[in-house]
């Protein structure tokens, strides 16, 4: 570009050239500098926030390499005059772009604070150039997407995984805090008399840590008739029963189980328990065997062998819990004298229907007489048995085994036939006299 050349683009923009004025001194318009990647018509230092870092960008471009050019002619100056009065007009409106855009922030990163300049539009842009990632587990403030203005403070706290196990009960959780004691009172822990498996004062790193914390409970323990309230942290009942001073011997026990967690305002119950055992003899009932006899009659039974009971010791097992005492359970036997069976003949013979010389008598009035009519029947004395009254001797000699009272009436009937046959009605000096009607 020439000087007519920019007089006569200058004096088209603006009419006329006043008279009297030099070219030196005739105001002048910058036309508009293009810039590569630029929109069309659009000026470095205007507009947005970025075109005027771009513009700064470009300033400091321009000022290197202007450095290494050979210093102007005298002959060149005015050719070049214009020109320069662009830049310098561009120049000056990058350069207030650049210094309005330019903020001083501070930055804490997980406690460790920084003033820094930016040019970043809000908190995230800021947080990207400086290479700080976030996720949701940190703490972000303002938030990410807040707009930055010059002397804004933004904090980072990153998140950190801790393992917790709260009084038994485990758990998976964040927190920004940077030591236990902070993360205690994050989590609404009550830390007073409580037990920590690390220091309060420890440091969390970003890896996390496991964390044990048992707080202090209130445990009250029964045993013998007394109650002992005890404040502890202790991590199973069996630990808070020490802590108590109550100890178990034998075979005591506790109401739950001594190695459950102990749980705030639990009462647990001491069991005294006191085992014995306890020995007694009982009778062993003996058997009764039967055997048919085809020589007895029929109904007729004789006992060839009484029974004699046996006898046999029982342990049982006794347990006195707090002084009540349990049902006896069985726990093991010896016999010590075997029972001997009772041996019964019973006959299967039919007895005779008749016995020639006696048949027609009144044998039930004879027997109303001597004994009632009852079979079974016996004298006070012992000796007589029978419908008929026999003695053992009189029985045995007329076929009879065993006693008369012992068989059926028919063979007593019998028996006392054949008696008849033998002596008449002498045997029966009272009631004889009935036979005959």
């Amino acid at each position: 570009m020439n000087t007519s050349q920019g007089s006569h683009r200058a004096g088209r923009r603006s009419g006329t050239t006043p008279a009297g004025l030099s070219l030196h001194e005739q105001p002048t318009q910058a036309a508009p500098l293009v810039v590569p990647g630029a929109a069309p018509g659009t000026v470095p230092g205007q507009g947005t926030r970025a075109g005027a870092r771009r513009a700064a960008r470009r300033r400091k471009a321009s000022g290197a390499s202007g450095a290494s050019k050979p210093a102007w002619s005298a002959g060149d100056g005015l050719r070049r005059l214009v020109p320069q009065a662009l830049v310098v007009a561009f120049l000056a409106g990058g350069t207030t772009a650049f210094v309005a855009d330019d903020k001083t922030v501070r930055l804490s990163v997980d406690g460790v604070p920084r003033t820094l300049h930016t040019f970043a539009d809000d908190v995230g842009e800021l947080l990207a150039d400086e290479g700080v990632a976030v996720d949701g587990h940190d703490i972000v403030a303002p938030a990410p997407g807040h707009a930055l203005t010059d002397g804004d403070e933004v904090v980072v706290r990153y998140g950190r995984p801790v393992a917790l196990t709260l009084d038994g009960r485990r758990h998976r959780v964040w927190t920004t805090a940077r030591s236990v004691e902070e993360a205690l009172r994050q989590f609404g822990v009550r830390a007073e008399g409580a037990y920590l498996s690390v220091s309060r004062s420890a440091a969390i790193t970003r890896h996390g840590l496991a964390l044990d914390v048992r707080t202090e409970r209130t445990v009250t323990f029964l045993a013998d008739g007394r109650e002992r309230t005890v404040r502890t942290n202790a991590a199973t009942v069996r630990e808070a029963l020490a802590e108590s001073g109550i100890t178990l011997s034998g075979q005591d026990a506790l109401s739950v189980d001594p190695g459950s967690f102990p749980r705030d305002g639990q009462t647990v119950t001491v069991l005294r328990i006191t085992d014995s055992r306890r020995v007694r003899e009982e009778t062993v009932p003996y058997a009764v065997e039967r055997v048919r006899d085809p020589e007895l009659f029929a109904g007729t039974e004789v006992v060839e062998r009484q029974g004699v009971h046996g006898l046999r010791r029982v342990t049982y097992a006794l347990r006195t819990v707090n002084g009540v005492q349990g049902r006896p359970r069985r726990i093991g036997e010896e016999i010590v004298r075997e029972p001997v069976s009772r041996t019964v003949r019973v006959g299967t013979r039919r007895p005779p229907a008749s016995v020639a010389g006696a048949d027609g008598l009144d044998w039930a009035a004879l027997a109303a007489c001597e004994s009632g009519g009852r079979p079974d029947a016996v004298d006070p004395s012992g000796t007589y048995g029978g419908l008929y009254q026999f003695d053992p001797a009189t029985w045995r000699s007329l076929g009879g085994t065993g006693t008369a009272q012992d068989a059926p009436a028919a063979e007593q009937t019998f028996r006392a036939k054949k008696l008849y046959v033998q002596r008449g009605a002498s045997p029966w000096p009272h009631c004889g006299r009935r036979l005959g009607g």
